[in-house]
């Protein structure tokens, strides 16, 4: 299915996603910022508590809660959640926000050849 969204000047092809790795969820350390709501529905999915997940999997951020990352080598991460034997999402249905929106960041409005080298699935 192609995706695209008004201000961008690229598509998301996303059956091209079952040809990647799971480059929007390797690579350079970060943030993967999740609400409340959604660690609500995370505990709930993951059929634990609220507290559990954020005592083990979460890194409080000032305010805000961030998904633990793995450390594969140097400067190279995946999200807590990316299975690297299957390469996808464990938690796919209820994945967060910042997530689901990938690859339409505004980060990336204006650096198409920058989301093309992390996204196979990018059509401009």
């Amino acid at each position: 299915m192609i995706l695209e969204q008004d201000g961008y000047s690229y598509k998301f092809d996303s059956l091209k996603c079952q040809e990647c790795e799971g480059n929007c969820c390797i690579g350079e350390s970060g943030y993967i910022w999740i609400s409340n709501n959604e660690i609500e529905e995370l505990a709930k999915f993951k059929n634990t508590t609220v507290e559990d997940i954020v005592s083990n999997d979460l890194i409080k951020i000032g305010y805000r809660f961030s998904i633990k990352e793995i450390k594969l080598s140097d400067d190279n991460y995946a999200c807590k959640y990316f299975d690297l034997t299957k390469k996808q999402c464990s938690i796919y249905d209820v994945r967060p926000t910042q997530c689901r929106t990938f690859p339409f960041w505004d980060y990336f409005k204006n650096k198409i050849n920058e989301v093309k080298k992390e996204c196979p699935a990018i059509i401009d």
